[in-house]
């Protein structure tokens, strides 16, 4: 695959120093500051689910820029600072698009003088990193094309709350590899050192630049990343499998050719015999019973969805009330 980029070293940096940052790629934090937002994530699950206020933010503001819908996202962002003490503006693509009727670089110094956070959910990643680059605030990635980091933080959290650790877990992705939660998850499995592999059909598989990076990071990491094309060899021994829809937001004009392209790829009973007896399955969220995963599956004793769903609401708290804590 492609020539690796070098992965930035941040581990002169101490957990304290997370306020004031942005949060576009799992890659851009060290292991040490991403398994610190997972214990973070945990820790205010708990206190939310005792009652225990936690009003880190009260009186701080998050925008939210939605230029691609989502229940789940503007939800869980949307009460996650309720929960924290603050405020949220959601900002539609009807109130706002970014580089279209006003520079990106303009809007972000604007608002950065009005809110104290922001997350964004948009289409092309080199937006939101034009937009961090102008920003005198934290900018949270909340989806783009290529990444989709708040959703593996929450994934992650999710894992070693039902396994108790994420070092040395085998994990497997299978569908599209070339996706924002393929590349995010190869991030966010190397960074904390487990081994990962993903089985795509031919034609999409992950990004080069990504899945190299990924690969050096779980190198110092103590990890492994692996990518083939067959989803039964993906799916040997993993502790985790993990999986997305066929055709994303924007690709339905695909749905018939992706149908055929992945058909071997669907999780189901004959491919998840393959995994440890103790598997858990993770999906982001929305499902197409019957395309990528079986309702038996889906809805089985080895799902963990629906957790995954809610702990977007507590990974996303621990992420704002660190990055916004200024």
């Amino acid at each position: 695959m492609a020539t690796v980029k070098s992965f930035k070293n941040h581990n002169a940096v101490s957990v304290e120093s997370l306020a004031g940052k942005d949060f576009l790629t799992i890659a851009d934090f060290t292991s040490e500051e991403i398994n610190y937002l997972i214990d973070e994530a945990i820790e205010l699950k708990k206190q939310q689910k005792e009652g225990v206020p936690h009003p880190h933010l009260a009186g701080k503001t998050l925008g939210m820029i939605f230029e691609k819908s989502s229940t789940r996202t503007r939800v869980s962002f949307e009460v996650g600072m309720l929960q924290l003490g603050g405020n949220a503006i959601f900002l539609s693509s009807k109130d706002i698009q970014l580089g279209r009727g006003e520079p990106i670089e303009d809007t972000a110094k604007v608002l950065s003088r009005y809110v104290d956070g922001l997350m964004i959910r948009t289409f092309a990643h080199e937006s939101i990193e034009e937009f961090a680059k102008h920003a005198s605030i934290p900018v949270i990635n909340g989806l783009t094309d290529l990444h989709h980091p708040a959703q593996v933080l929450a994934d992650l959290m999710t894992i070693k709350e039902y396994k108790g650790k994420l070092s040395g877990l085998n994990i497997c992705y299978i569908g599209d590899g070339n996706n924002n939660m393929c590349h995010s998850l190869l991030e966010g499995a190397a960074i904390t050192g487990m081994n990962i592999k993903v089985a795509s059909p031919e034609g999409y598989e992950p990004d080069g630049n990504i899945y190299d990076n990924a690969s050096e990071i779980a190198d110092q990491q103590g990890g492994s990343v692996e990518f083939t094309y067959n989803p039964l060899k993906a799916a040997e021994g993993a502790d985790v499998i993990v999986t997305d829809v066929w055709a994303s937001m924007g690709q339905e004009e695909e749905q018939e050719k992706r149908i055929k392209a992945f058909k071997d790829y669907q999780v189901n009973q004959s491919l998840c015999s393959k995994a440890d007896a103790g598997f858990i399955f993770l999906h982001c969220l929305p499902a197409h019973r019957g395309e990528e995963v079986t309702t038996e599956i889906l809805d089985g004793i080895h799902s963990v969805v629906f957790d995954e769903a809610e702990n977007r609401l507590h990974a996303q708290k621990a992420l704002m009330k660190n990055l916004m804590n200024l």
